[in-house]
């Protein structure tokens, strides 16, 4: 017993000896604070300048988000070409493929190259009575000063090389197009890249709604933009979803115009045959007009049958387009987005205070020592 109290009252003792130690270290670290406050008044002067240069240095951001629901066509079978089919005959009916484009290929759609080439040709109002377009818009916006810095150097070094070097001629048409493939300048990849950046899309796994978001320097141009965004989005969708359907039925009519011809001929054939032979009663002349009357039953019911699957495929084209609901439009923004003035002060005060307290307690000492 007379052991484990002992034990007992040493490991208090240790206790208590590091709890007066830490109090020591503690009370000599707010010493030494107060012994540099003069220094780190300095320092927090120098962060609030810092901040304030960075933030003004910044330019304005303004975001805008656009909320939509796609409601991707119907069941197979069912809505416009299945009532045709039913009042048309079983045999009108067209084959369903598997539709390949669902809500999740949006993000992509938005950021791919020819969505966002013909997007940076399209006009937009930038200020009451002002439009321009955004290929146009992106070159006006402006950078923070140390981006001009940092890009000197490069291009210096351009401007030398463009003396001595015949830079290839840039294409006149944007997004020039060869067998397919999309031939673009060194400027239009800059472009692209921007509105990468500017222009974003997601969606929601679990309820498929789509967000789109479009940040840019100007609130006009930033609500114009993400509307527009929107609208050839959903003109994408459509082309997409009634490519196949509308190939049918541009196949069809041609394919009715070809036998409404062959049975107006076979009509016409008929017509005058029976025409030239009223007055004879002769069986060849019988067994000829039921031929020529047989090649005109057969050829409207051809005509007739195409008619109806003509039919269906308009109803099919209209039932593949997809229905969508904004459920948050695009509005002016009021206010800008991003960080605001106060977090860079804030987190420049910060910077400088440590970076100083660094200096003084850890860094300066060791500094003295290596230069003696």
């Amino acid at each position: 017993m007379i052991e484990r109290e002992s034990e007992k009252e040493i490991k208090q003792r240790q206790d208590n000896y590091m709890d007066e130690e830490n109090g020591i270290y503690l009370i000599d670290f707010l010493h030494k604070i107060i012994a540099i406050r003069k220094t780190i008044y300095k320092a927090i002067g120098i962060g609030l300048v810092m901040g304030g240069i960075v933030a003004i240095s910044i330019p304005k951001q303004y975001t805008v988000e656009v909320t939509l629901s796609p409601e991707m066509g119907s069941a197979k079978g069912g809505g416009l070409s299945g009532l045709a089919a039913s009042f048309l005959g079983s045999s009108a009916t067209m084959g369903d493929g598997v539709d390949a484009l669902n809500a999740s290929l949006s993000a992509d759609i938005v950021s791919s190259t020819p969505f966002l080439l013909e997007l940076s040709a399209m006009k937009i109002l930038v200020s009451t009575g002002e439009t321009m377009t955004l290929n146009t818009y992106l070159d006006e916006e402006s950078s923070p000063w140390w981006s001009y810095v940092i890009g000197l150097p490069g291009m210096i070094i351009g401007g030398v090389k463009s003396l001595f070097v015949q830079e290839e001629h840039e294409s006149k048409l944007l997004g020039k197009s060869n067998r397919g493939a999309i031939e673009l300048s060194k400027k239009e990849l800059q472009k692209i890249g921007m509105l990468r950046e500017k222009i974003t899309a997601s969606v929601d796994k679990k309820t498929s709604m789509t967000s789109v978001a479009v940040t840019l320097q100007n609130p006009m141009a930033t609500a114009v933009v993400a509307d527009s965004v929107v609208k050839k989005l959903q003109e994408y969708i459509i082309d997409y979803r009634t490519s196949k359907a509308k190939e049918d039925c541009a196949y069809l009519e041609k394919l009715c115009k070809e036998r409404q011809q062959e049975y107006y001929i076979a009509q016409r054939k008929y017509a005058h045959y029976v025409d030239s032979h009223d007055d004879l009663i002769l069986q060849s002349v019988r067994t000829e007009q039921e031929r020529l009357q047989s090649d005109m039953s057969l050829a409207y019911q051809v005509y007739s049958q195409v008619a109806n699957q003509l039919q269906v495929a308009r109803a099919k084209v209209q039932e593949e387009k997809p229905v969508f609901a904004v459920l948050e439009p695009a509005i002016v923004p009021l206010s800008p987005s991003g960080t605001s003035k106060k977090v860079y002060a804030l987190a420049f005060i910060f910077l400088c205070v440590v970076g100083a307290i660094s200096w003084e307690l850890l860094v300066k000492d060791f500094w003295t020592k290596l230069k003696k």
